[in-house]
């Protein structure tokens, strides 16, 4: 059967483009901008994980003010810096890992 004619899939009603017409410069500014929205959405994960966690375990009374008060600041602080410590030992021991292959 030759689908070459059939329409393109779509999205909600709409058309997608079809890829295979870009020049390969613009392939290369999509693969860019992909790149950089995934990273962008890892970016906004950490943030929001580290919000809760942190936040669960720090903010453990009732909220008197606008601010953290000193105790929470700080267990925020040091929530925040283990969490990103234990990653970055992580990544560490896998990219050694990778290097022994």
């Amino acid at each position: 059967m030759d689908t070459s004619s059939s329409p393109t899939p779509s999205l909600e009603g709409q058309q997608l483009p079809d890829l295979s017409k870009l020049t390969a410069k613009d392939k290369q500014e999509l693969q860019q901008f992909l790149n950089h929205e995934s990273q962008r959405a890892q970016i906004q994960q950490t943030v929001h994980t580290l919000t809760d966690l942190c936040w669960k375990k720090c903010v453990t009374g009732t909220i008197k003010s606008g601010a953290l008060d000193k105790n929470e600041e700080s267990c925020a602080k040091n929530c925040v810096d283990r969490y990103l410590d234990a990653n970055f030992a992580i990544i560490k021991r896998l990219n050694g890992m990778n290097a022994r292959r």
